[in-house]
């Protein structure tokens, strides 16, 4: 079993940037961040592999996000610039064995969430 705790969220103003931190029981998984808006399906924002040279972004945060992540602190973050109001949802960080394993739609554990409000 692993746990998965985010920190980092609240609101910003468009334009602003936030970085969000999950922390981990283990790094010995591919990581991911998510995010679900109200009313909406829940998204793949960006992945990243286990030894982090390896990531994935969706068209929308290409740019503008970067996930990263630090292993002796079992720690992955997503630093999050020039917001906008459309990227407010609450984001979960996600955990499973590998990249390819997520990308296929396979997450083994799921984090509570976080909620980033964007205002405009």
């Amino acid at each position: 079993q692993v746990q998965l705790v985010e920190s980092g969220g609240g609101l910003v103003q468009a334009g602003g940037s936030l970085r969000l931190s999950c922390a981990a029981s283990s790094n010995n998984y591919a990581m991911g961040w998510f995010r679900q808006a109200l009313g909406k399906e829940r998204e793949r924002v960006a992945l990243i592999n286990r030894s982090g040279d390896s990531r994935y972004y969706a068209e929308s945060v290409k740019g503008r996000f970067t996930i990263s992540r630090d292993n002796a602190k079992n720690t992955v973050y997503l630093q999050m610039n020039s917001l906008k109001p459309e990227d407010t949802a609450v984001y979960y960080c996600a955990a499973s064995p590998s990249l390819s394993v997520i990308r296929f739609g396979r997450i083994d554990y799921w984090g509570k969430g976080t909620l980033v409000t964007v205002s405009s």
